[in-house]
């Protein structure tokens, strides 16, 4: 890749560049954290299972981080054919649809139909609700900005009733 003189000369002075271009600086600067990787069907994962108001079969698998802290990163995965009722994050998601396909709907704004590869971003304490349009599972990885939570709405509250 060719940069111009000047693109070269904000780049050697950008400290973070240089840490990525040094070899060593980046470990250093992390710690003793090892890198990882996962896929969705990595038999290593260690599956746990939602809150109860969200469809049996439901269930979320840490990726990186303590759920209870800020940054926290998880697979959610929800069976095919599977409804997720209206409920809300303290924290903001952001999010990549791994398997399946998944209609989306935050609250006063048109359906999203999510596809394998797709990125959504949902606000904090934003009521949304979801369905699993495929016959196979939906999993969703998702970024948590604070702890991870799901907080079921009035509006799922009143269906129960």
């Amino acid at each position: 890749m060719k940069f111009s003189a000047t693109a070269r000369a904000v780049l050697r002075a950008t400290p973070l560049v240089l840490a990525f271009a040094t070899p060593g600086v980046l470990a250093q600067a992390t710690g003793s954290e090892p890198a990882l990787a996962w896929t969705a069907q990595d038999a290593a994962l260690k599956w746990g299972p939602c809150p109860e108001f969200l469809p049996k079969g439901c269930r979320i698998a840490v990726l990186h981080g303590d759920p209870s802290k800020a940054n926290a990163d998880v697979f959610f995965q929800v069976p095919g054919k599977s409804k997720i009722a209206s409920h809300t994050h303290t924290s903001a998601e952001r999010m990549v649809l791994v398997t399946g396909e998944l209609r989306v709907t935050y609250e006063g704004q048109k359906p999203t139909v999510l596809k394998v590869g797709s990125y959504a971003y949902g606000p904090a304490k934003a009521p949304h609700e979801a369905e699993c349009l495929s016959s196979a599972p939906c999993t969703l990885f998702i970024a948590f900005e604070a702890p991870v939570d799901a907080v079921p709405t009035a509006k799922n509250t009143a269906k129960k009733k």
